[in-house]
Parts: C-alpha cells; structure tokens; sequence
C-alpha cells in the first residue's frame, strides 16, 4: 500500500468526465460492482448513499464503477438517489488498472466478471487500503472506519 494511484479519467453520471489527479485534496472511494439494479449491488450502492453525509464530513469522494452504459447509470443512480457519481467502464480499462476482473462461477457456468472490490486513496492520492471479494453487509461502514482512520 501507499502506492501513488496513476491517474485516470472515465466518463460518469451527469455527463462529466471524471479525472482523479482532479479529486487530490480529498480522500477518494473506488468501488467496483457488477451490474446496475441488480440486488447486491443495489444494496451496496444504498448503503454507501446512507452513509454520504458522514463520507462527505470526512472529505471523502465516492465513486462507484462497472461496465455499464452512463444510459443505466443515469437511470439507476436517479432510480436509487445516489449522491455520488457512478463511472462506466464499458471497454474494462480501468477494472483492469485496479485488477477486478476475475473468472466467476454463478450455478455451475464459469464466465468473466468485475469482483466486487473497493479502494480507499487518500489526499494525496496514494491507495492505503483495499478490500477484495467484497461481502456488501456492513461493507460501507467498515469503509468509513477506514477513512476515519487515516487522520488518526
């Protein structure tokens, strides 16, 4: 850890690019999810939306990213009241920069999926934590523990 993440940009929700040498200056949340409006990642984005005020105290961004269009972005952050903005990485460049592309087994069939993971950047712009395999109950909480913990 506390490696300098390399800079990226990605087209997000509201129809602005995202650059995140942009956001240096606040601690930064990456958080990769499968699909759009599916349950599980439904519940995960709910969750980091119920804790954006306390994310939002510590001077942390959120930033949730799948390979969806900005079309079912726009649609599911409108339908769910995400205050933050969702990513799409349709082409998987940046799913591969952060290495979440995993095969995955779903009832018996193998195929290639994002594995639910989150990364935690700081102010400076250097990652100090990631969770892999991302079990979503309590998963948003742990994270703002983790952000609390860096002024520590």
């Amino acid at each position: 850890m506390n490696r300098v993440v390399a800079d990226f940009a990605a087209e997000s929700t509201g129809g602005k690019p995202i650059r995140l040498r942009d956001l240096r200056g606040q601690n930064v949340v990456v958080y990769f999810y499968p699909k759009d409006s599916t349950p599980g990642c439904t519940l995960e984005g709910q969750d980091f939306r119920d804790l954006h005020a306390r994310f939002k105290r510590q001077k942390t961004v959120i930033l949730g990213i799948s390979k969806d269009s900005i079309a079912s972005h726009d649609k599911f952050r409108a339908k769910q009241k995400f205050p933050f903005d969702l990513l799409s990485d349709p082409d998987e460049k940046l799913c591969r920069k952060f290495d979440v592309v995993r095969e995955k087994n779903m009832y018996g069939r193998k195929f290639i999926g994002i594995e639910r993971s989150t990364f935690l950047i700081d102010v400076d712009g250097k990652l100090r934590r990631e969770w892999r395999k991302v079990k979503v109950k309590g998963h948003a909480a742990e994270v703002l523990d983790a952000v609390k913990e860096l002024k520590a």
